[in-house]
């Protein structure tokens, strides 16, 4: 890829015009090595460097660039001067569940970094996979990819899902609503879609009726309205993988 063509991948029309976004720095270009390792098609991946790293050792094509070149290819503004340029997924296809798999649904988030800390949480617990509904913010935004720190790359990860084929493809799906059953309860873990809202709108009522989920609440002792979203995930999350018994 040219390189004034890399310089336009920190704008969403071009990422998927060249179906290409940009990973920058030292540990999110390790990860992504690792990654590489079982996932073919992020051996097409390549790699830019300064000289401070051209002794960098990856699987990678490598291409040496200057201190300036690096300024303008990075979105950061100190740049690391190590950043690759990676294919995107088609995140279109349904991937195939794994036996025990859980689906985590995000129907419209809008902020980069909740999305990178919700994908570095499920790839740090296991078993979880992501959908997003139309109308959310890129995963390969640079800001999410920072936040996720690699999760990005390990995490099954699905895009521009429409929230009403989730009946199709999910029997059994929980939502939270404030007036909820609690998160304890024994059949929070029985679901196999977990449906998560507009950090400011959340679901349409009338989109969770249709699709009957079983509304749960996270229970709280203070007096703030709501939680943030990604911690909400993350509560949610800790509570799918930890020992019923506990």
């Amino acid at each position: 890829m040219k390189l004034n063509d890399i310089r336009k991948l920190h704008q969403k029309k071009y990422r998927n015009a060249f179906k290409h976004y940009l990973v920058e720095g030292e540990h999110l270009v390790h990860e992504l090595q690792k990654a590489a390792a079982h996932q073919p098609a992020l051996r097409n991946a390549e790699l830019y460097v300064t000289k401070a790293y051209e002794h960098w050792q990856s699987p990678f094509t490598t291409h040496v660039v200057g201190d300036r070149q690096m300024a303008q290819l990075a979105d950061t503004q100190h740049p690391q001067g190590i950043l690759a340029v990676v294919p995107i997924p088609d995140g279109n296809q349904e991937i195939s569940p794994v036996d025990g798999e859980r689906a985590i649904y995000l129907y419209e988030v809008q902020d980069p970094g909740n999305l990178g800390t919700i994908l570095r949480t499920l790839a740090w617990f296991g078993g979880f996979r992501c959908l997003l509904s139309p109308g959310s913010v890129d995963p390969y935004n640079p800001k999410v990819v920072r936040a996720s720190m690699g999760a990005l790359f390990h995490l099954p990860l699905e895009t521009d899902v429409p929230l009403d084929i989730l009946a199709r493809r999910y029997s059994n799906i929980a939502s939270l609503d404030l007036n909820g059953k609690q998160l304890t309860s024994e059949g929070f873990h029985r679901h196999d879609c977990y449906l998560f809202g507009n950090e400011a709108r959340g679901v349409p009522r009338q989109a969770l009726e249709k699709l009957g989920t079983t509304a749960y609440t996270i229970e709280g002792r203070g007096d703030i309205e709501s939680l943030n979203l990604a911690t909400s995930v993350n509560i949610c999350a800790y509570e799918l993988v930890r020992k019923p018994s506990d």
